[in-house]
């Protein structure tokens, strides 16, 4: 995109919401860690994001049509001699691109849908899948086998010494009442449900801007959940909003993952700088907060799917 004259705002923020997406859309490691701390299904969660992350997906590409229409410089059309290709060609690149990772997502959630396998097992079922097709593109290689898998060594790690701490840290934290204190807090709070939700959805926000989002999960998860269920929220659509929310987390400053990783890969040569990968994202955390609003306003958008697959 910066090759062929994108603005750097556009093009970073671009790259920022739409890879943020992978963290909700199934297969996501968030839905499989937030699930047993909710006692909630992952298949469940699974289906439950799927409507919420093409909402998002609806609201980022109609943003990204709306600006470049009123700021055509900032999103120059594509080559006309690119356009001009047959459509047998078309049809040939869009299969490439597309039907890969649609296998992998079909092999993972089909296996749960079906009943042939766990969620964990499931994992394995995408890994294998994932191997398969990079077998097939040839680009496997032992070493980068090898590599993968010291790679997830390390984040599984990450995630148990997390998952240990928290754990003693919600221990400590029920047994001294603190819980109470909290819910009680939180229940007789003004503006009813709706305002102890609220409440709740921005304190998610506000840890999500200087906390990684495996620590709010193993943290927060078992003490709102007992508030979301004596409020009388469902518990698969008050699970699907708190996850929604903790996507902003990669792009919300000063933490925001996305906006480093991705002004460390942009090419040296176009001088991306962070504010320029800060000025692109704040539209899609806008539209993030549109979504949720609609999620709250229409519940069915997260809550359809499940009840008409399971």
């Amino acid at each position: 995109m910066l090759k062929r004259g994108y603005s750097k705002p556009l093009a970073t923020g671009c790259v920022c919401a739409g890879g943020t997406l992978g963290i909700l859309i199934p297969p996501s490691i968030m839905l499989v860690i937030y699930g047993p701390m909710a006692n909630l299904g992952v298949g469940s969660l699974f289906f439950g994001a799927f409507m919420p992350g093409f909402l998002l997906s609806g609201l980022y590409m109609l943003y990204i049509i709306i600006f470049t229409l009123l700021f055509p410089s900032s999103g120059p059309a594509v080559p006309i001699e690119e356009r001009n290709l047959p459509v047998a060609t078309k049809l040939l690149l869009l299969v490439k691109s597309l039907i890969p990772p649609l296998l992998i997502i079909l092999a993972v959630l089909g296996s749960i849908f079906f009943g042939i396998a766990a969620p964990t097992e499931a994992a394995a079922v995408g890994a294998l899948a994932a191997t398969l097709l990079a077998v097939a593109y040839r680009k496997f290689s032992w070493k980068a086998l090898r590599e993968t898998a010291l790679t997830t060594i390390r984040h599984s790690g990450m995630i148990l010494l997390l998952a240990s701490l928290s754990f003693a840290f919600v221990g400590i934290f029920i047994r001294a009442h603190c819980g109470e204190v909290v819910s009680n807090f939180l229940l007789s709070a003004p503006g009813g449900k709706w305002g102890v939700f609220f409440v709740i959805m921005f304190i998610c926000f506000i840890l999500g801007m200087f906390i990684d989002w495996i620590g709010i999960v193993f943290i927060m998860v078992p003490i709102i959940t007992p508030i979301g269920a004596a409020l009388g929220f469902d518990p698969l659509w008050f699970g699907m909003m708190i996850c929604v929310n903790l996507q902003m987390s990669f792009l919300s400053p000063p933490f925001a993952y996305a906006i480093f990783f991705v002004r460390a890969a942009s090419p040296p040569e176009y001088g991306v700088t962070t504010n320029d990968v800060i000025k692109g994202v704040l539209p899609f955390i806008v539209l993030i907060m549109i979504g949720l609003v609609l999620c709250v306003v229409f519940p069915q958008i997260i809550l359809w799917l499940p009840g008409k697959m399971l």
